[in-house]
């Protein structure tokens, strides 16, 4: 019988703390924080899950191999299951965000449920894999942005998208493990994020979203310099999770550079949670 802990697996659930910082750091970006951010940000949640739960039903076959001791290969869910909840969670992301955010928000909210599908079913295993990952969490800054000002949030979504590439190029070798080549690509591109999140204007650095983006490189960077060393699988699974629990030091950065400091050390606050709850289940 499927319990809530074998969904609460299928779906990674810790993994969506990396989330809702996505649509606060995009709002922040574009003047659109309010009462529709925290429901937008649920939305985000929900699309989150419904990817992972595809997923793992795109992957059944493999991770029968690779990881038998994934949800769906155990038994613990049946891959009807998985694609029903994945389809039922789509609808209701794609729901929640055009009820609270209208017509502008479900412009972005379909495109992004469109690009987590594709990512999943045609995408992942392709060299296009690590773009189109980049892409789904871009546009989810920009539903954030979606009640203001969107073009303002663009340098927050690339900055976003930027690390999303590292980590899903990083994820792609969980298994086999990597050459040192790939964690120095990633680690360079972390610098450049890390750098780019801490600059408010032209030539100008703050001190709060540095401090905030220092800890995101220094958290993410670490775990990177590990695979340097020893690009084991072990390795970089270890540095493609601490990717996904260290995005919302991220996520923090780019909202206090938005002009919401407080906000911004809020959704940083979720990287160490994130790390906790990993303990119990993967994030990757």
């Amino acid at each position: 019988m499927t319990t809530l802990a074998d969904l609460a697996e299928l779906v990674r659930a810790p993994a969506a703390l990396s989330v809702p910082g996505d649509v606060v750091a995009g709002a922040a970006a574009a003047g659109a924080l309010g009462p529709r951010t925290p429901a937008l940000a649920g939305a985000s949640v929900l699309l989150y899950w419904a990817g992972m739960a595809a997923n793992d039903w795109a992957d059944r076959r493999l991770d029968a191999v690779e990881r038998p001791e994934r949800p769906i290969p155990s038994g613990r869910v049946t891959p009807a299951a998985a694609v029903g909840l994945a389809a039922g969670l789509t609808a209701a992301g794609v729901g929640l965000a055009a009820a609270v955010g209208g017509r502008r928000a479900a412009a972005l909210a379909v495109p992004l449920a469109a690009t987590i599908w594709g990512y999943d079913l045609l995408a992942k295993n392709t060299a296009a894999g690590p773009a189109v990952m980049a892409a789904c969490r871009g546009l989810d800054v920009l539903l954030g942005a979606s009640g203001g000002r969107v073009t303002r949030a663009l340098p927050a979504a690339v900055t976003v998208a930027a690390h999303t590439w590292t980590v899903t190029a990083l994820s792609r070798r969980e298994v086999s493990g990597a050459d040192a080549a790939l964690p120095m690509r990633t680690l360079a591109g972390t610098a450049v994020v890390a750098a780019s999140a801490a600059v408010v204007a032209p030539r100008r650095v703050a001190a709060l979203p540095a401090v905030l983006a220092g800890w995101y490189a220094a958290r993410y960077g670490a775990a990177q310099v590990e695979v340097v060393r020893d690009p084991s699988a072990g390795r970089v699974r270890a540095a493609v999770g601490a990717g996904i629990t260290g995005l919302p030091a991220l996520q923090g950065a780019l909202t206090a550079r938005g002009g919401a400091g407080l906000l911004g050390v809020a959704v940083a606050a979720a990287a160490p949670l994130g790390r906790l709850l990993a303990r119990k289940v993967s994030p990757t």
